[in-house]
């Protein structure tokens, strides 16, 4: 069945989507085509309309204006094929990843919101206001002064480093005696904050923070070191005449520059080299919106860590000394909340904080993360290495993890019980599980929905419920 053309200009023909092809349409239209509405037919015109004149458009009995589509006229006709190709249901299972979901995006938002407002309301009329600042900030005594002052002096393992690498730069000490040097400075930077959080009584958020700095002060360190002597050994073989291959557009001059080490400090990044891509200028308003936006998921954070997270733990046995199903109850209850508390704590610190500093510091690269939420296992990390095996590095790179995860949390409650170093480590064998499962259904979904569950429904929660009890009893009492 051949169709006539419609009459319409260029612009209005590429609009709806329908393409000339000897006096007729395609008989099976592109993806061009089929965003245009499948009602609507194109039905004869007259040959002066088709030969280009216009003094009908407006007339005639037989012809109708679509107002969707200015200046186009459509003639519709029964005999038109509605159906003209294959196609799934939208949510069929080979279609449903293929196509937007915004409207079902926010339908979940409108049901969170909906949802979670009864629950906040039902809570204050349950339990009211029970936010307390004490567990958090000790403002009333100056218990917490050591910490402050060793975060200010952590400052000084950088500057040591930096007058390591002058040396190395300088030829006055080996390589082996500045990696001994780099080993010992990035160790007492690990030490020295321990030791002062396990000789002070101070406040719990506190001893988090001072770790959580320590810990990037070390990776910092580490990748300083690293990168000045891979850049020592590039220069050293440049002088030689030797051969280097570089791959990648990268400033490879080695030029130990103290700038370049005190921008590296502040800068939202690990990993250390000596010039970083740079935005032109700071965008004042888009800043100020950040940091509105942290000020208030910050006190989301807190609200639901007092209002629902203290009382569900306030009220729960040791989850491996009691009885079992009630630990589980209290598992899944902490659940939801423990979710909300981790997705503020990772768009507060990963987002929006690391994009604060970055535009303060006009820090151009700003992907601080991927899309891990799509992670097929928890196996997905950046561990690559040209000397080991995949296998290996994985297992090098949860084994690190587990370590800081344990420094962070154990060091301040001052407990050592090791719950997140075998949380961490016990996702290396739900890694090869995962691996299997997806191996047999040939399905990825079903290696997130396993990560998601080993993640955040089941051991967040678990962790949060054995250092809380322990911490209780350590103290000998129930808050």
């Amino acid at each position: 069945m051949v169709i006539p053309d419609a009459v319409e200009s260029g612009s209005d023909l590429k609009q709806c989507g329908l393409r000339r092809r000897n006096g007729g349409l395609h008989d099976s239209p592109t993806e061009e085509e089929s965003s245009c509405s499948e009602e609507e037919v194109v039905k004869e015109s007259s040959s002066d309309e088709c030969n280009g004149k216009s003094d009908n458009l407006n007339g005639g009995d037989k012809k109708e204006q679509v107002s969707d589509v200015p200046g186009v006229e459509f003639i519709y006709r029964a005999s038109f094929p509605a159906h003209r190709r294959n196609k799934e249901s939208p949510l069929s299972s080979d279609t449903i990843f293929r196509q937007s979901h915004a409207g079902l995006f926010n339908l979940c938002v409108v049901v969170l919101v909906a949802v979670n407002s009864r629950l906040i309301i039902e809570n204050l009329m349950k339990y009211g206001w029970l936010i307390e600042f004490g567990f958090w900030f000790s403002l009333t005594s100056l218990r917490d002064w050591p910490l402050f002052m060793c975060c200010l002096t952590l400052a000084i393992f950088p500057l040591a480093a930096f007058f390591v690498e002058k040396l190395a730069q300088r030829k006055y000490i080996s390589e082996t005696v500045v990696v001994l040097l780099h080993i010992i400075i990035t160790t007492a930077t690990l030490l020295y904050p321990v030791l002062v959080i396990l000789r002070c009584d101070s406040a719990f958020v506190f001893g988090v923070a001072l770790m959580l700095f320590a810990c990037i002060v070390w990776l910092k360190l580490v990748s300083y070191a690293h990168t000045n002597y891979d850049l020592r050994a590039i220069s050293k073989s440049t002088e030689k005449g030797e051969a280097v291959t570089i791959t990648l557009n990268i400033d490879d001059t080695y030029d130990v520059s103290f700038k370049s080490l005190v921008y590296f400090t502040v800068a939202p990044t690990l990993c250390y080299q000596p010039s970083y891509p740079r935005t032109p200028s700071i965008r004042k308003g888009w800043l100020l919106r950040q940091i509105v936006k942290l000020i208030i998921f910050t006190g989301v954070m807190g609200f639901i860590i007092e209002q629902y997270i203290n009382p569900i733990v306030q009220n729960s046995q040791h989850p491996l000394k009691g009885n079992l199903l009630y630990a589980i109850e209290r598992i899944l209850k902490l659940s939801v909340p423990n979710l909300y508390v981790w997705f503020c704590m990772f768009y507060c610190f990963f987002h929006l904080w690391l994009n604060i500093l970055a535009e303060l510091l006009r820090f151009g690269d700003r992907e601080f993360y991927k899309d891990w939420w799509n992670a097929k296992n928890v196996g997905d990390v950046g561990s690559l290495s040209c000397l080991i095996s995949e296998g290996v590095a994985l297992l090098i790179a949860f084994l690190v993890s587990a370590l800081f995860h344990e420094l962070c949390i154990a060091i301040p409650c001052h407990i050592f019980k090791w719950w997140a170093f075998i949380g961490i480590m016990f996702q290396v064998p739900v890694v090869l599980i995962t691996n299997l499962v997806q191996n047999k259904f040939q399905n990825s979904m079903v290696g997130n929905m396993t990560f998601w569950f080993t993640f955040c429904i089941l051991g967040q929660p678990m962790c949060v419920l054995l250092y809380y009890h322990d911490l209780m009893n350590r103290e000998g009492k129930v808050r």
